[in-house]
């Protein structure tokens, strides 16, 4: 499996008679995503590390594909004509709303610069990225290590000379306990439950349920993961490969992403774990 495991549950949709149903990827990224604001760090982060613009982005278990639409939308100068993204996911359907939501949004000859493929993303590409990212904590799907890192070393055989990968991690004592709460939007809610949590294997139940003024949605997402550590995302990516390996935490006064030699032991923090090849 190399997606998130997501459903919508049908039986527990309460909407009111003749309302529209609720559209439950287009409140996923008003709730969750900040496309716009992952695409110009993932560049910035790049230009920094590499020495060299950002110019061909991978997204895996890339969903509705509004991080590679904002990078290319995002272009500016000659860096920006040369931009292209690829957009990587098993779930067919996922990949269609985003062409005819995200992508259509863009100018015909940006549209052009964006490739949507539907596979697994342990498949080695002949399309050579500069950066592969997986955010959103996507890469959760794998519980095995020896899956991780299969998907990493394809990762590092499909970058080009100096690409790197950028997995986003999150964890804390309040990470390892089940949990709901609720975030109220202007016209919408979203409750992010975490369910259960095994600390024997790190898996963990977590869901997300939507509401409108039409009706609630529960489980409109439900993701089966394994939690994965720091340290153990830094020895998988030297191990797939990657010689050059940096952690970006929080920091509490800026609230930038940064290297620090000794991060706070907040109880609930989110960090960058990142891999570049030589």
């Amino acid at each position: 499996m190399a997606t998130p495991k997501t459903k919508a549950s049908r039986s527990k949709t309460k909407r009111k008679n003749g309302s529209a149903p609720i559209d439950r990827h287009a409140l996923y990224q008003r709730a969750v995503q900040s496309p716009l604001e992952d695409a110009r760090l993932l560049a910035s982060w790049f230009r920094r590390a590499a020495g060299r613009p950002l110019r061909v982005l991978r997204e895996d278990f890339c969903g509705t594909a509004a991080i590679s639409c904002a990078f290319i939308q995002d272009g500016r100068g000659k860096d920006g004509a040369m931009r292209r993204a690829i957009g990587v996911d098993l779930d067919e359907d996922t990949l269609i709303w985003g062409a005819m939501h995200n992508l259509v949004e863009l100018p015909l000859a940006l549209q052009q610069r964006v490739k949507l493929v539907h596979g697994d993303v342990r498949t080695e590409r002949k399309d050579k990225a500069d950066l592969i990212a997986a955010l959103n904590f996507s890469y959760c799907v794998f519980h095995q290590r020896e899956d991780l890192i299969a998907w990493l070393r394809s990762c590092h055989r499909s970058l080009r000379k100096g690409g790197a990968v950028v997995l986003d991690v999150f964890g804390g004592g309040l990470a390892h306990r089940p949990f709901l709460e609720r975030f109220d939007h202007d016209d919408f809610a979203h409750e992010w439950e975490q369910r259960a949590f095994d600390p024997a294997t790190h898996r963990v139940d977590c869901r997300i349920h939507l509401e409108t003024e039409h009706g609630r949605l529960d489980d409109a997402f439900v993701y089966d993961w394994r939690m994965w550590t720091v340290p153990e995302l830094s020895d998988a990516l030297r191990e797939a490969g990657f010689s050059h390996v940096e952690v970006l935490w929080q920091d509490p006064a800026t609230l930038k992403f940064v290297k620090l030699a000794h991060p706070p032991a907040d109880p609930h923090w989110l960090a960058y774990v990142t891999g570049r090849r030589d």
